[in-house]
């Protein structure tokens, strides 16, 4: 992968994905829906995913944080001109309007607040819901949903916004909660004593994480009509998977990606070798309810798929390149030394956002030229065809800015436009919604199955 236009910049901080960035990214409703890493895979009702899917991300657990490289020497990191923007009269208007404040709101407020509402206002001032300004505190959840590794105890949950009745909305296979005992749809009453209808979500969840080895008590009720019981769950560290694969008939090999995080190229690659052990004919790649990710899983992935062939007048085995306001091109993809020897087909809706368009566009132009037979069917995709990057600030705090838009192999920027599946099918789940999730009943991903076998005929 060629680096050579942006050294100076951490690659992991480098991200394509929908408004708000990572597993935040389509998800700012008003639902407060919180669900952690964002795997809907082999679960009950696909449409069920796609509100929970475009549902703000928060997962009991705490981060396990890396490292993130400064941007260094970098006239980023300084105010030369900060006088642009925050000129005498600007300031003496801020000032006012805090003198108001002080004097005549009805309530106490919270200076720190105030002091973050001006710089998340700087960055809205752009008008690019893109482009944002993170707390120290907010940089860290979005932290948690790049990596997907917490210390925490497995479980994602959701609120109603009008009671603020917390329940389970997810429980991952393997994790503290499920070695407890917890199931979807328990009520969580308290946490260490604490009501929860009392806390908003994010600081409820807040009191669940804590240190690798610690226990915390939870107040369960299961049914409305049922006096609540108390379990306590160990802290450990959990790492969330993104992907989720499973062999069907035919040796139709299927993988389906919630999220590009920073494990999700490892565990496509585990999840592709284990299908082909198996003897895959052909591969189904689900990206539905997908809002994007880490550039760099993404390229991986592709880059796993696809030969090393030259599209277009770039380096051979490019899955995408990107262009900033100065011209500047850098390509994404290189030859890994790998390729699958199979028809692939991509499921893809109007949920599937920028690193899924990545994905899906890069697949489409190689076939296109004829170096790989693959076939996308669903849905026009969301359509975002612009990068962010984010930067490192001083004091912990962090700023995303939306620095380049990016092109399919073949040239083309699918911003605000989508790509037009080969086969275009609705959503319809025709079987009991309130039954546990069979595929059987997936009108999109049988569709799928179909023109799979239709290649391997």
């Amino acid at each position: 992968m060629d680096n050579s236009n942006n050294r100076d910049v951490n690659p992991y901080v480098q991200r394509v994905d929908a408004p708000d960035g990572g597993a935040d990214a389509l998800r700012e409703n008003y639902t407060q829906n919180y669900e952690g890493g964002g795997s809907n895979g082999l679960k009950k009702g696909f449409g069920a995913g796609i509100a929970t899917g475009i549902a703000a991300t928060i997962v009991l657990g705490l981060i396990v944080l890396f490292a993130y490289t400064m941007i260094t020497g970098r006239s980023v990191h300084t105010v030369a001109k900060s006088a642009d923007v925050l000129d005498d009269k600007t300031v003496q208007k801020i000032d006012e309007l805090a003198n108001y404040i002080d004097e005549y709101y009805y309530e106490d407020y919270d200076k720190d607040d105030l002091e973050n509402g001006l710089l998340h206002g700087v960055m809205e001032g752009l008008n690019d819901p893109y482009s944002v300004y993170y707390t120290a505190d907010e940089y860290k959840e979005l932290q948690i949903s790049t990596t997907g590794t917490y210390y925490g105890i497995g479980a994602a949950l959701k609120q109603d916004p009008d009671t603020k009745q917390v329940t389970v909305s997810k429980v991952y296979s393997g994790t503290p909660s499920e070695e407890a005992g917890l199931k979807k749809d328990d009520e969580i009453v308290s946490v260490d004593g604490v009501e929860a209808t009392s806390e908003d979500l994010t600081k409820l969840v807040a009191k669940i994480r804590g240190e690798e080895g610690t226990k915390v008590t939870l107040e369960i009720r299961r049914g409305e009509d049922t006096d609540p019981f108390t379990v306590e769950v160990e802290r450990k560290n959990v790492e969330l998977p993104s992907v989720d694969s499973k062999l069907l008939d035919n040796g139709v090999g299927y993988i389906q990606v919630s999220e590009f995080q920073t494990n999700t190229a490892s565990q496509f690659e585990t999840a592709l070798d284990g299908l082909t052990n198996q003897g895959m004919k052909g591969l189904i790649v689900d990206l539905r309810a997908n809002p994007g990710g880490l550039l760099t899983a993404v390229t991986q992935m592709v880059d796993r798929l696809l030969p090393a062939e030259t599209v277009g007048k770039l380096p051979a085995g490019t899955v995408v390149y990107t262009k900033d306001k100065n011209g500047n091109v850098q390509t994404f993809g290189d030859d890994d030394g790998k390729q699958i020897d199979c028809p692939i087909v991509v499921l893809v809706d109007e949920n599937s956002a920028s690193a899924s368009e990545i994905f899906a566009g890069a697949m489409k132009d190689y076939n296109e030229d004829g170096y790989i037979d693959a076939t996308l069917v669903g849905k026009k995709t969301f359509g975002k065809g612009i990068v962010q990057t984010i930067y490192n600030l001083s004091d912990g705090d962090a700023v995303k800015i939306t620095t380049s838009k990016y092109y399919t192999p073949n040239g083309h920027n699918i911003h605000k436009k989508g790509i037009e599946p080969d086969v275009e099918v609705d959503y319809e789940y025709t079987g009991d919604t309130n039954a546990d999730y069979d595929m059987q009943y997936d009108v999109q991903l049988q569709k799928a199955i179909e023109v799979m076998n239709e290649k391997l005929k």
